[in-house]
């Protein structure tokens, strides 16, 4: 089965050269008597690289990329390896610190996430958008001009820094974007 470029849509698995990528942005630009320009941004699922490719013609085709996902929660961490149970057949999947590196600020234990699996190995995992993390560490705030909504740092008990309003106080709770790494509200 293959996809045409008026099939592709934003997170979709595709496959080039054996490798499963997902459609992060896409572009198509024609101009008069010459064939379309499709720019199209994938995101390598097994590493995390970023690539911009570009595509000519009216017969461009993907293939879809045999990922799947799985409902999974991180349980612990031993040697460099932190490992996940699927919710429904409770097996475990170890993952590198590299194959998950941007979410280690994120994830404490019992934090669920989707594990995309490619070739029945675990290979991303996609974070929920935000997250409820605990405040270990915030210095009193110093009142003053506060005309502009003051802030301070406040450190997360995974060891994320954080800018947070005046009134975040060690100890607690608060909702964190995964995606941006910034303060949301307090849980």
């Amino acid at each position: 089965m293959t996809i045409g470029y008026g099939d592709l849509k934003r997170g979709m698995s595709i496959e080039l050269d054996g490798e499963p990528f997902s459609v992060v942005e896409y572009e198509r630009s024609k101009m008069q008597q010459r064939a379309p320009v499709m720019r199209i941004r994938f995101r390598n699922l097994r590493t995390g690289k970023v690539v911009d490719k570009t595509f000519s013609g009216y017969d461009v085709s993907f293939t879809p990329a045999a990922v799947d996902r799985r409902r999974a929660q991180y349980i612990y961490e031993d040697s460099g390896f932190y490992y996940f149970m699927d919710s429904e057949t409770y097996d475990q999947f170890p993952m590198s610190a590299d194959q998950i590196d941007t979410a280690l600020s994120f994830i404490v234990e019992q934090t669920e996430v989707d594990l995309v699996f490619f070739e029945d190995l675990p290979i991303a995992l996609d974070m929920p958008i935000t997250v409820d993390l605990k405040v270990t560490s915030s210095p009193p705030g110093v009142k003053g001009d506060t005309a502009q909504g003051a802030s301070k740092f406040a450190t997360l008990e995974t060891g994320l820094e954080i800018s947070v309003p005046l009134f975040v106080n060690e100890g607690d709770v608060v909702k964190v974007d995964t995606r941006s790494g910034e303060y949301l509200s307090r849980v």
